[in-house]
């Protein structure tokens, strides 16, 4: 897992055609807006977000997001542990998010 900045993560993900956009946060907050084709998998489902992440290939390289940075760096921890290589955690999470988004 590595803690990205809003520039390293957005760079990283603009470069990488392995890329894959993994939304943590509750329906309620994506309500409030997206990055461009993220998927939305919320971390408070417990173990049924282990199960979703069990089921997502693991050779893609994950561009993990929350609101604010914390639950998607516990995302990241999580998928490292299930195996997943490659988890990049967006540092200051969404509400810092300055780049496109989806209303």
């Amino acid at each position: 897992m590595a803690d990205l900045s809003q520039e390293e993560w957005s760079a990283q993900l603009e470069s990488d055609g392995n890329a894959f956009i993994l939304d943590v946060r509750t329906p309620e907050e994506v309500e409030d807006g997206y990055i461009p084709n993220a998927t939305n998998i919320d971390i408070y489902m417990g173990q049924e977000f282990v199960a979703e992440l069990e089921k997502l290939d693991k050779t893609k390289n994950y561009y993990v997001y929350c609101r604010s940075g914390q639950r998607s760096g516990q995302a990241c921890a999580i998928m490292n542990k299930l195996g997943f290589e490659n988890a990049y955690n967006l540092e200051g999470g969404f509400m810092n998010w300055e780049g496109e988004i989806v209303e």
